[in-house]
Formats: structure tokens, C-alpha cells, sequence
């Protein structure tokens, strides 16, 4: 299945978030480009300052990502969602500005080991603190003989090659139909999806494909429930992946490249293939894995329902909210008892 496909290209767009969480006496604070956003990094800043401990929630300064201003009367910690190359990351190749944070938290080892290697930054400074989620609850997929895939990130981390193979595969595979959940509207850009509204446009007159725009977290979690398979045929560098933890934890498959730090997100979990920086090659390549995986769904079906559901248990355990709140009220614990020490000293 190596036919030459009909692929729109656009550039990525930067993926700019960032937050400060309990500044002042607001509780939850946000900087100037992410104050209307809802993107998975809001969902993790709120996901955390609502299950942490009244007694420690607002001890500690949290800056995710953008430091604006850090507070001189409490610690703080730089929770990083970012690429080490982000430009609001350049500044901790600079120890002193490190020495503002009492330390730097990371989504991913694979995120972790970048900033190391190009910047030189020390093990002792930072700390790898993995996303998380509410597992999603059990269920059982709709039984009326489709397929359904399902993509529910921003448009320039990899639909321009994934409607272009869902056209192709439709002809071999009537059955599957493509759920869209893609806007720039999760971030407050709306603008930003000028450049894919003929990229809409195809998905909107396609019999296989219908586009939801955007949609809130819980109507995306619900859709989740009745989807077979995240494709994600992704060309950005992921840190961390929530689109494809909820996937996983909704026993849905995930067909992904080994890009970045998706193979680490994913447990090996994944169908994953081998990542091609030329997009037409990764189109075909893509095309040929997800054809495969949709074929696993039809020909052995129990099976791979089973492989799902063992999927689910891990995933719903690794990265629950349950074991994550104790890992940072550990860290936060920890680091106002350093600085109690220190005063003392």
C-alpha cells in the first residue's frame, strides 16, 4: 500500500503554553499567551492545584514553562512542558537563572535528556515528573461493525498526513470512519486554523471523515469511548502525550511513529513505526501500519481487544492522578523542608 499520496503541507506552528500556579492569592495564574487556553498542559496545571493539599498548595510557587516573575517568599519549582530549543527555555542554559528554582520538574526522561545534553544542566537540579490523567471509566465499544479512528490533537502535530491516508484506505476499508477533534481554539488561537480550513474542508465532504472542531475535554473523553483507534501519524516533538494517554486508557489503539517521546509515553504499548522526516514517505509508511492495525481489528478482533484491555489496567495505574499527587507533594514537601534547613543553617 505505497501509492503516492495527495498530502497538504503547512508549516508547524509553535505550540506556546505556559502558567504560574499559586501566585499571589489567586490561586492559579496564567500568562498573556495561555489565559484562554485548554490544551492538555492547562489540563494537567488544574488537574494538580485541585488534588493537592490545602495545607501545601499555595507553600510552593509552580511556574509551568514561561517564567514571568518568580517569588523571592516562597520556593519555586519550573514544571517544563517545553522543547530544550524553545526560546523560553534558553535562559537555563545560564546557572544563575537556574539558581531562581529550587527545581526543574519534566514530563518525559526523553524531554529530561535533551535539556541535559544541550544544556549542560546538572542531574541534581531536576526531576522527571510524568503527566496524568482520570482514568476513563470501563466500557464497551459500539458493536455495528465499524471502525473507527479517531484524531484529537492541534492540526499541525500530523492531520495534513492522515486525511490524505484515510481517502486511500477508505477504498479498502469502507468500514472506518475518521472522528476530527482539531482546533487552535483549544490554545484561544482561533486564527491559527486558517491555514487547514481546506484541510477541513476535505474532511467535512468526506462520507469516512467528520470534523468536530473543538470540543471540551469531556465530550473529547466521551468520543474516546467509542473509538477503536487513535491515529496519530505525528511530526512534532512530543514531550509527553496526553491525547495518547486518554487514548490508551480508553482501550483504544494508538498508531504512532517512534518519534520523540512517544515510545516512552506509550509503554510500547503502541503500533509504532519508524519515523521519516520526509512526509510522504511517512505518509506511505503510516498508511501501511494503520492498514494493517485496521486489519488486526477485523480478522482477530478478539485478541486485540484483550491486548487493549491489559493496555488500559497499565495505563490507568501509571499514569493516574492517584499516584501522581504523592509524587509532587513529595517533591513540594521536600523542598520547604530544604528551605526551612537552609534558613536555620
Amino acid at each position: 500500500m505505497t501509492t503516492k499520496l495527495t498530502l497538504v503541507n503547512n508549516e508547524p506552528e509553535t505550540d506556546d503554553v505556559g502558567f504560574s500556579l499559586g501566585s499571589d492569592s489567586s490561586g492559579v495564574t496564567v500568562d498573556e499567551l495561555s489565559k484562554n487556553a485548554m490544551g492538555g498542559t492547562e489540563l494537567m496545571k488544574y488537574g494538580l492545584y485541585d488534588r493537592l493539599s490545602p495545607d501545601i498548595r499555595d507553600k510552593a510557587q509552580i511556574i509551568c514553562s514561561r517564567v514571568r516573575e518568580v517569588d523571592e517568599d516562597r520556593p519555586s519549582i519550573l514544571w517544563l512542558h517545553d522543547l530544550f530549543n524553545d526560546p523560553e527555555a534558553v535562559h537555563l542554559k545560564d546557572e544563575e537563572s537556574r539558581k531562581r528554582f529550587d527545581k526543574l520538574v519534566f514530563v518525559s526522561n526523553w524531554q529530561w535528556n535533551t535539556y541535559n545534553l544541550a544544556m549542560g544542566i546538572p542531574h541534581s537540579e531536576a526531576i522527571v515528573l510524568r503527566n496524568a490523567i482520570e482514568p476513563i471509566e470501563s466500557h464497551k465499544k459500539p458493536n455495528d461493525g465499524k471502525i473507527r479512528l479517531i484524531y484529537h490533537t492541534t492540526p499541525h502535530r500530523g492531520l495534513e498526513i492522515l486525511v490524505p491516508v484515510v481517502e486511500h484506505l477508505a477504498k479498502f476499508f469502507p468500514e472506518i470512519h475518521l472522528d476530527v477533534y482539531s482546533s487552535f481554539k483549544a490554545y484561544g488561537w482561533p486564527q491559527r486554523d486558517e491555514p487547514y480550513e481546506a484541510l477541513f474542508d476535505r474532511i467535512r465532504e468526506h462520507p469516512n471523515m467528520t470534523y468536530h472542531g473543538y470540543q471540551s475535554n469531556d465530550k473529547v473523553r466521551e468520543a474516546l469511548k467509542r473509538a477503536d483507534i487513535f491515529a496519530y501519524p505525528c511530526i512534532w516533538q512530543e514531550t509527553s502525550c496526553i491525547a495518547a494517554i486518554e487514548a490508551m486508557s480508553a482501550a483504544c489503539g494508538v498508531v504512532c511513529p517512534n518519534y520523540a517521546a512517544l515510545p516512552e509515553t506509550t509503554g510500547n504499548f503502541a503500533f509504532n513505526y519508524q519515523y521519516h522526516e520526509d512526509i510522504q514517505q511517512h505518509a506511505n509508511i503510516f498508511a501501511n501500519v494503520l492498514g494493517k492495525v485496521i486489519e488486526l481489528y477485523k480478522n482477530d478482533e478478539e485478541k486485540t481487544r484483550a491486548r487493549l484491555q491489559f493496555q488500559k489496567m497499565w495505563t490507568d495505574n501509571f499514569y493516574s492522578w492517584q499516584n501522581r499527587v504523592g509524587e509532587w507533594e513529595g517533591l513540594i514537601r521536600g523542598v520547604l523542608a530544604s528551605k526551612e534547613d537552609s534558613k536555620e543553617a
